[in-house]
This record gives C-alpha cells, sequence and structure tokens, in this order.
C-alpha cells in the first residue's frame, strides 16, 4: 500500500512540476495575486468592435427599455460571433489536459 501511495505521489509532483502546462495566466508584475490572459485580435478595429459587442450586450442585458432610450442601442446587431471567439481564446486548454491526469490519479488513490 505504501508503495502504491508513493507511485501517486511521484506521479503526482511530476504533473505538478510541468509549469509549462500553466500557460493561459501569466503574472502580472510579480504580483501573486494578479494575472493577464492574451486575447488575439487582428487590429484595433475588431478590438473596437469587440469592446462595442460587449457594451451593447451589457446594456440590452442589464435594461430591456435601452433599446429605445439609448441611440447606442438603436443599433442591436451584436455579434455574437465576438463573444464566442473571446471564449474560445479564454479556454485554458493545456492546463485542463493537466487537470484529467491530476484527476486520474485522484481516481487510482481512491480506488483501494
Amino acid at each position: 500500500m505504501e508503495i502504491k501511495d508513493t507511485k501517486q505521489a511521484a506521479d503526482f509532483f511530476e504533473l505538478m512540476n510541468k509549469t509549462k502546462d500553466f500557460r493561459k495566466l501569466k503574472h502580472e508584475n510579480n504580483s501573486e495575486n494578479s494575472f493577464s490572459i492574451k486575447l488575439k485580435v487582428s487590429g484595433y478595429n475588431e478590438l473596437n468592435l469587440m469592446v462595442s459587442d460587449l457594451l451593447k450586450a451589457s446594456i440590452i442585458l442589464l435594461n430591456d427599455e435601452a433599446k429605445s432610450l439609448s441611440s447606442i442601442t438603436a443599433n442591436t446587431d451584436i455579434n455574437v460571433m465576438t463573444f464566442l471567439e473571446i471564449a474560445l481564446q479564454l479556454l485554458p486548454e493545456q492546463e485542463m489536459e493537466l487537470l484529467d491526469d491530476l484527476h486520474k490519479i485522484y481516481l487510482q488513490s481512491n480506488a483501494i
């Protein structure tokens, strides 16, 4: 039993030492509690459209009457693809693979 636990602990530490797997969040200004995420855009126009769509959707979702009250939301043509592209870029794919590996070790340790 102790050999099995030692093997699982070694597997766990080996996975945790793969710091290259934690790539999505980048430390900001050497702070432990502040991170940044890279968001790819093709230029200022795309960035402007993304922010504009986010603001329009927020206004509409927060206030049902916003459509009639504001000229900003007169054009409610919000590009949902913008939200999907942002969400896709924010998904931490490699971190999820690491969590799967850690979950396997967890299941093995509880399958006694």
